[in-house]
């Protein structure tokens, strides 16, 4: 048993001696290996900041500050005159009404053809005093008649209904009726009452940049100062003065690119009037025969025109907004199709006299040169507004005459 044991415990001796041996070895491996190669850092580099002897003295230049507009002390509106326009002479059995062709009063002859005398055409026409003849029988071109006690009336319907303006949703005057009376005593005596005139209803009842501040607004009629009031009359002339103020820049040429009216203040909404277009092509007289037209440039930097009052069809209000897109180049840029301001009376004209650039108001302007400001990437553009401007009807006053 005691020699079991011996065995046992040299053999467990001989293991942890190889064991002892082992981890001899391998410690003493460890020391014999080379060295890793040593990393080169490399040499620092020198590195100076930039800095200025003198401090900047340029600052960007502050925004303008607005203007308050300067108004005339004693304006006041037109107050509505009424157009002694029409007059009547009643005979023992006839009637005889003349009516002028400036039937509304507004310096605008109207058409014969649009006036009748209850359904009868005009029988006859002064030319020099312009003016228009209707004569009838007292029981003819759609008189009524109506009995009282003592006399006989009868009355007749003078009726004014213009004629479209082209294809334009617009209208610059309004269906009338002018009530017209003939009375009788039953003594057979003659004579005229005063006219007492009705009027129909209508049928089926962007910020600048870059320092450059645009403006669109209303002129009195001397074009001295803004218009305080927005209000007009039909036949009123409409004054309109667009410009730029150019504070850091060199000259500019101020134009007006389009115009659209609407009943809101909303460019796509409709009913919707564009009255100017194509690159400074105002149509409204072309298209209505109005009077509306640039005026001649006084400076570069403004320009004015001016737009017949007109009202919409079908809208009572008589309320309209304008919505204009204006652009400004350089002074020294030659006008041309893109850059004019043309009116039509006859043909088109441009107010610099430079006409060939309105060669192309009846077809498409296209682009034309480039004549833009060049910068980085500005537009010299803006879109602006002026409204709700109220336009009226002008009363009318009738008269007969014995």
């Amino acid at each position: 048993m005691m020699s079991m044991r011996s065995l046992f415990c040299l053999f467990c001796g001989a293991l942890a001696a190889a064991a002892q041996s082992e981890l001899n070895w391998r410690i003493q491996s460890a020391d014999q290996r080379p060295d890793p190669p040593e990393v080169q850092e490399p040499a620092a580099v020198q590195q100076e900041k930039q800095s200025f002897h003198q401090p900047l003295t340029w600052r960007y230049p502050e925004p303008p500050a607005e203007e308050e507009p300067r108004y005339p002390q004693d304006f006041e509106l037109k107050a509505p005159t009424a157009a002694a326009s029409v007059g009547a002479v009643c005979g023992e059995s006839s009637v005889r009404v003349e009516a002028k062709k400036d039937l509304l009063g507004i310096g605008k002859p109207v058409l014969s053809a649009d006036v009748t005398l209850g359904g009868c055409p005009a029988t006859g026409e002064d030319p020099e005093a312009q003016v228009l003849v209707f004569e009838s029988e007292l029981h003819g071109c759609g008189s009524q008649l109506l009995m009282s006690e003592d006399s006989f009336v009868y009355v007749f319907m003078l009726i004014y209904t213009p004629s479209p303006l082209g294809d334009s949703p617009i209208v610059r005057t309004r269906d009338v009726s002018v009530r017209i009376e003939c009375h009788y005593s039953r003594k057979h005596d003659v004579s005229s009452a005063m006219l007492k005139p009705t009027w129909t209803p209508f049928s089926d009842t962007k910020v600048s940049e870059e320092n450059l501040d645009f403006s669109l607004r209303l002129m009195t009629d001397d074009w001295q100062f803004p218009r305080p009031s927005t209000q007009f009359l039909l036949g009123d002339m409409m004054k309109f003065e667009v410009s730029v103020k150019q504070f850091h820049h060199a000259p500019l040429r101020v134009t007006v690119d389009s115009c659209v009216a609407t009943v809101v203040p909303n460019i796509d909404t409709v009913p919707r009037y564009v009255f100017m277009g194509n690159n400074g092509c105002l149509f409204d007289s072309q298209l209505t025969g109005s009077s509306s037209r640039f005026l001649p440039r006084s400076q570069d930097d403004k320009l004015q025109f001016e737009v017949e009052a007109f009202r919409f069809q079908q809208d009572e209000s008589g309320v309209i907004y304008v919505t204009c897109s204006l652009r400004a180049t350089a002074a020294t840029a030659a006008v041309d199709i893109a850059n004019k301001a043309c009116s039509f009376s006859n043909g088109w004209m441009e107010v610099s006299g430079s006409h060939h650039a309105c060669s192309c108001c009846d077809t498409d302007c296209g682009t034309g040169s480039q004549s833009h400001l060049t910068g980085t990437g500005s537009r010299w553009e803006q879109e602006t507004a002026v409204g709700p401007i109220v336009v009226k009807e002008r009363p009318l006053q009738r008269k007969i005459n014995d």
